[in-house]
């Protein structure tokens, strides 16, 4: 059995292609893994507070030392860190707006980023806590970033590896539907983007 957590950062909803290749990711893992559990959390619909420089301040008080109040502000940040490493595999539905990811995404990850919990410090420099799990990211775009002069506008997938990577998550795989706006290769962008799929 896989827990599975599916990720999504589209303003798109029903109209979404990361979404939908996300989410037939989600589904080509259950047919692998069939005792799967899926948990969604609509990044965009969930209004992830902004660090703060008093949220902040709070993730170095050790926990027993918080306020209510202090508890109480990272309350999601406890709660996403717990829900990451719970799942075995985590899908992130990342379209590309203006070159990079959604801001909500971004804020998930400033909640997710805990020094001593997500990362710590050793000798030689950070290393990454959060090991041992599977990442799919479900990346569209109007354009074609993979390759080609839009290639060096693609702070999407780059991005993502390095950091996720930063924090242990080495094992990614970005899954493209690409050239979603561009005559002559929209037509079959989804159809392309789903067989590409391969679950390890």
């Amino acid at each position: 059995m896989k827990r599975i957590l599916h990720l999504i950062s589209s303003m798109q909803g029903k109209e979404s292609h990361s979404i939908k290749l996300g989410s037939t990711i989600v589904e080509k893992i259950q047919q692998k893994y069939p005792d799967s559990t899926v948990e969604e959390l609509n990044l965009v619909d969930a209004k992830i507070p902004h660090l703060t420089p008093d949220v902040l301040r709070t993730f170095f008080i050790p926990g027993d030392q918080l306020t209510e109040q202090e508890k109480e502000s990272i309350r999601f940040s406890d709660h996403a860190v717990k829900q990451l490493l719970a799942a075995d595999i985590i899908v992130i539905g990342a379209p590309l707006y203006n070159f990079t990811i959604h801001s909500s995404l971004k804020a998930w990850i400033d909640h997710i980023t805990r020094a001593g919990i997500t990362f710590g410090y050793g000798e030689s420099g950070p290393f990454g806590k959060v090991t041992g799990k599977k990442v799919y990211v479900a990346m569209s775009s109007g354009g074609v970033y993979s390759e080609g002069p839009g290639k060096a506008n693609d702070f999407v997938a780059p991005y993502l590896k390095s950091f996720l990577g930063f924090l242990g998550m080495t094992d990614l795989t970005v899954v493209r539907a690409e050239g979603l706006k561009v005559p002559g290769v929209k037509e079959l962008a989804m159809e392309k983007a789903i067989d590409s799929i391969e679950i390890d």
